[in-house]
Order: C-alpha cells, then sequence, then structure tokens
C-alpha cells in the first residue's frame, strides 16, 4: 500500500507526520533518495532493484538541455540553400513541396511585408558560417567550435519531431506527453525508478538550471522520484539543507540519534510498519548530505587547467561551466541522473523571435566550451565510456523568418546529439530536407531518445510500467540501434 493512499492505517499516518516534522526540514529532501530503496516507494514490485535487465553500457546520464528552442540550422544541422534562396518565398525554390498542405496542417505560417506591402512567407538566410569538423568530417555552426572539436565522439541525431509547437514541449521532450495530457513521468524518473542509487550519501536525481513549466518529475510514479534541485552555491547549494536555527555538527548529530532511537522503539511496537525502516535511513542519508552535497560543489582540489577547461576564468562561460564541473564530480560519485537547463525565462532564452545571430551567438558562447570542457574532461578520466551525455532542446527553428531577424518555433524535424555511455562517436543519423523543415530520413519522436538512454543504462522501456496508467508503444519509443557502438 502506498503511505498516500487515502486508506492507509490512520496510526501510520500520525507517526509518519510526526517523523516528517522532526527531521529539521532536512530529512523530506534525503527521503527522495531512500524511497526508491524501499518497499515505501510507488510501484515498488516493479522495481528493478538497482540491477540492469542486461549488460549496460553506461552508469549513469548527464542531461543538458537548451530551454527555448535551439535552430537546428545554425547548429548541427547546417542548410545552405537558406543562404541559397534567402529572401524568397518557398514556392519560388525547387523546395516547393515542403508546403504539401497536408504536411503544413498544423504549420505555424509565418509572413514579412515585402517592399511592396504583400505578404510573404519567405526563407531566412543561415546567420552564421559551418565547417567539417573532426576524422569524420561532421559538419558544424561556427558557433560551436568547442564542440565540434569533441564531434569524433558525438552521434548527432538530425531527424527529431515532436507535436507540440509551443514551450510546453519542453515537457513533451522530457516526458514525451503533451502538456495538454495528464502529467506523466520525465526520463529521469524513469531512469531512477528503474535503477535506483549508486551512492547512499547523494540524490539519485539531481537538477540544476531553470525550469517554470513542469516542475516534477515523478508524477504518478510518486515524489520519491522527482528531481532534488541543487545550486553551485556554497553557502546554500541545497534547499532545507541546514537546520533551523544555529546548531553545530554535535547537536545535529545528536538530534538525528534521538529521532533514531525514537524510530526504533515506534519500530518494536509496530514491526509491521515499513515506512518507519526508510524513515530511519532517511534521517541518516540527511545528515550525511549535508556534508557531502557542499563537497561536491567545492572545487578548491581541482587543478586550474581543469577548471579552464570549462571555462571558470571567463565570465561568460563561468556560470554553466560550474554546473558541468559539478555535474562531472557529481557522476563520478554515482548520482544517477543529472539535469541541467540552460536558459532562463518562462519561454526559455533560446526562443529568439528577433535578433536570433545575436542572441543565439551569446547563448552558444555560454554553454560551447564548458561542455566541450565537460566531454574532454570525462573521456581523460576514463568516465565518458561510462556516463552518456545528451544536449536537447525541445524543438528547433523555422526555415523561414519571423520579422526581419528571427525565427518562430519549428517541431517538425530538429537536432539533438549523444556522446559516450556505448554511443558511437562522429556519427550523423537521420536527416531533414534541404530547407531543414521536415525530417525526411529515419524521424524520431522525442521518446526514442528515452528508449535509447534506458538501453545503454541495461533497460528494456517497454518494462517500466505501473499498474492503472497505461502507455502507449510511442510512450515507451524505440530503440535508435545506428548510433550504438
Amino acid at each position: 500500500m502506498s503511505p498516500f493512499s487515502s486508506d492507509a492505517d490512520p496510526r501510520s499516518l500520525d507517526r509518519r507526520r510526526f517523523l516528517h516534522g522532526a527531521g529539521l526540514g532536512f530529512g523530506g529532501i534525503a527521503l527522495q533518495s531512500m524511497l526508491t530503496q524501499d518497499s515505501f516507494g510507488a510501484g515498488r514490485s516493479l522495481r528493478i532493484d538497482g540491477r540492469s535487465q542486461f549488460a549496460p553500457k553506461a552508469k549513469n546520464v548527464i542531461w543538458l538541455f537548451m530551454r527555448g528552442g535551439v535552430s537546428h540550422m545554425e547548429s548541427f544541422d547546417p542548410k545552405p540553400m537558406l543562404t541559397k534562396y534567402g529572401g524568397k518565398t518557398i514556392a519560388e525554390t525547387p523546395y516547393a513541396d515542403v508546403q504539401d498542405p497536408e504536411r503544413l496542417k498544423n504549420v505555424r505560417v509565418v509572413v514579412v511585408n515585402d517592399a511592396n506591402g504583400q505578404q510573404r512567407n519567405v526563407i531566412y538566410p543561415l546567420q552564421v558560417g559551418y565547417k567539417k569538423y573532426g576524422e569524420s568530417g561532421v559538419e558544424v555552426s561556427d558557433w560551436f567550435p568547442h564542440i565540434g572539436n569533441c564531434i569524433d565522439d558525438i552521434s548527432v541525431i538530425r531527424s527529431m519531431w515532436t507535436t507540440d509547437d509551443n514551450h510546453g514541449a519542453q515537457i513533451q521532450f522530457h516526458s514525451g506527453k503533451h502538456r495538454l495530457d495528464p502529467p506523466a513521468p520525465t526520463i529521469g524518473a524513469w531512469v531512477t525508478y528503474g535503477l535506483g542509487s549508486l551512492n547512499d550519501n547523494l540524490p539519485q536525481f539531481v537538477s540544476m538550471g531553470p525550469r517554470f513549466f513542469d516542475k516534477s518529475d515523478g508524477h504518478y510514479l510518486g515524489p520519491a522520484y522527482d528531481s532534488v534541485k541543487l545550486k553551485v552555491d556554497l553557502d546554500n547549494p541545497l534547499d532545507f539543507a541546514k537546520p533551523a536555527g544555529d546548531l553545530t555538527h554535535e547537536e545535529q548529530r545528536r538530534s538525528f540519534d534521538l529521532v533514531g532511537r525514537l524510530n526504533r522503539l515506534a519500530a518494536r511496537q509496530y514491526p509491521d510498519d515499513s515506512a518507519l525502516e526508510a524513515r530511519i535511513k532517511s534521517y541518516e542519508l540527511a545528515f550525511r548530505m549535508q556534508t557531502e552535497v557542499p563537497d561536491v560543489i567545492n572545487f578548491d582540489t581541482e587543478s586550474e587547467a581543469t577548471k579552464k577547461l570549462y571555462g571558470l576564468d571567463q565570465k561568460e562561460t563561468k556560470p554553466f561551466g560550474e554546473q558541468l564541473l559539478a555535474a562531472r564530480r557529481m557522476s563520478e560519485r554515482g548520482v544517477r541522473f543529472i539535469q541541467i537547463m540552460h536558459g532562463g525565462g518562462a519561454a526559455g532564452a533560446w526562443d529568439q523571435h528577433s535578433k536570433l545571430k545575436e542572441k543565439h551567438s551569446e547563448l552558444a558562447m555560454q554553454v560551447d566550451k564548458p561542455i566541450a570542457g565537460l566531454l574532454k574532461d570525462l573521456k581523460q578520466r576514463g568516465q565518458l565510456e561510462e556516463t552518456l551525455v545528451v544536449f536537447a532542446t525541445e524543438f528547433g527553428r523555422t526555415p523561414g523568418t519571423q520579422g526581419s531577424d528571427g525565427r518562430d518555433h519549428h517541431p517538425y524535424g530538429f537536432s539533438v546529439w549523444m556522446a559516450g555511455g556505448g554511443i558511437k562517436g562522429g556519427v550523423v543519423h537521420g536527416a531533414t530536407d534541404e530547407l531543414g523543415f521536415h525530417a525526411v530520413a529515419n524521424p524520431h519522436y522525442v521518446t526514442d531518445i528515452h528508449a535509447t538512454i534506458l538501453h545503454q543504462l541495461g533497460l528494456h522501456s517497454h518494462t517500466l510500467e505501473v499498474p492503472g496508467h497505461k502507455r502507449l508503444d510511442q510512450d515507451f519509443g524505440s530503440v535508435i540501434g545506428e548510433v550504438i557502438a
């Protein structure tokens, strides 16, 4: 029986309320990690108990999500035809068939006024150059030169699609469900539901950066599978991590010991209450996390060369670089899923309906060097082999112009990439048409990324089910075998 069920034992609920209040405000956070290892967790009978179903190629995931919609054509799917036919309508190009009414029935048509005051949907030229990188010769935008230099370790998937043409697509990319559908668990929640923790001193699922649409992950799996929000802030890395009042470390230790003794007395009186044992463990974890979490984001032991690799020596790259260095330190300590969001604001900073060249170049500068630094650092430490890095965004941008210098939302074809964790390097899979309009070769819905991640971790996506919550084949996704080494 779930502890949140309305027909749970009232005596148990009373004890749980008491114990929750006795934990100095931090036990609830720690409990998120502990619940998945105890019968207190939702769907416990379906759990894999920390064991993969088959030999995994990865142990953990670093998930990098660019909020707002990165232009695929000005990042990892350059389209020279945009420049060749810039200023023309699509009908005036050899690619007029991309405007087939059936294919365009859900597309938001964007128009501008020409010199004669006539409205025309015109092609917006590429706003940046590109070149081939590495031995593989994969084309990458000049806004991402550092990632370009790592392309031989990366599989670029240029044929993603989704169905939400607004920023609820952020929810859809993480959960596979449209914003108007009932809420569903995110990929991070499914990973931790299936595999549990690798480190009893840290949360199993951490999130950093801004979230504005759906701030929960577990949903019907339960709050045990929500991410724990972490900040790179030595004074306050984790909300509610500090006890109320001015307590010394020893006073805290005595307080936790007292709660532990009370718990064990109650456990003898109520031997069938499995929640008590989970709560005992959660307070022990809470005490350990107060030391362990600050240590993860304390970079004093890192060399100056490593800090520079992540761009900590430059104001533009330092904020994101610190998060990625913390992510590497968490991954090597066994945090299972590290989710990092980039791009503030409700929609996300990458949402350039105007001034695309100015804003995209600025944002790319913030993330390019730190991401490349993460890949290089993981590789030189031998961690890239078992750490799966994913670069994603909710959709691409339109080939046509919006206003005079922007691009609109575009869910019909865009790019993501994956590296490490048994993923091939120097590979391009799938394609959009010559204008970047539609995914035309090997199209993949967003949950195909989820299925591929789970596969690399040693899990079959179809086995992760919960009674009473029907999932469709599209929800489970299909493994993208072409990018797996």
